[in-house]
C-alpha cells in the first residue's frame, strides 16, 4: 500500500511541485493545506504517514503546526520545507521533532531521499 502524505505550503505552486514529485514515485497525496492551522485539522482528519510542512506561512507557521501535530501524535513524521537562509528556523524545527528538511526550490531526488529516510 502506498504511503499517505499531507502537503502543507501557502504557495499552491509549491504544493503542486511536491505533489507531482510524490505522485510520480508511488506516494499517495491524501491532502493539502495552505497554512499551519488547516494542516493540524487535516492531520487529525486524514492520519497521513508523513507531512511535508512549509516553515513560513500565514495564520500559523510551520514550527507551531509541527508542535501541535506532535501533541496529537508523538510519532508523527514531518519534513520541513524551507527557503534558503532559514537555517535557524530549521534547527528549531528539528529540535521540535521534525525528521528532516528540504530546501526550496525542490530537487526531486532530495525530496524522495528525505521522505524515504523518514518513512524507512
Amino acid at each position: 500500500m502506498s504511503k499517505k502524505i499531507l502537503i502543507v505550503d501557502d504557495a499552491a505552486f509549491m504544493r503542486m511541485m511536491i505533489k507531482d514529485i510524490l505522485s510520480k514515485n508511488g506516494y499517495e497525496v491524501v491532502g493539502e493545506a495552505p497554512d499551519g492551522a488547516q494542516a493540524v485539522e487535516k492531520f487529525k482528519e486524514l492520519s497521513p504517514d508523513l507531512v511535508t510542512m512549509d516553515i513560513t506561512m500565514p495564520e500559523m507557521d510551520g514550527i507551531t503546526a509541527l508542535k501541535e501535530i506532535k501533541k496529537i501524535d508523538g510519532n508523527a513524521k514531518i519534513i520541513m520545507c524551507s527557503a534558503m537562509g532559514q537555517q535557524a528556523m530549521v534547527i528549531d524545527a528539528i529540535q521540535a521533532g521534525a525528521k528532516d528538511f528540504i530546501v526550496k526550490p525542490f530537487q526531486a531526488d532530495r525530496v524522495l531521499e528525505a521522505i524515504g529516510k523518514a518513512l524507512g
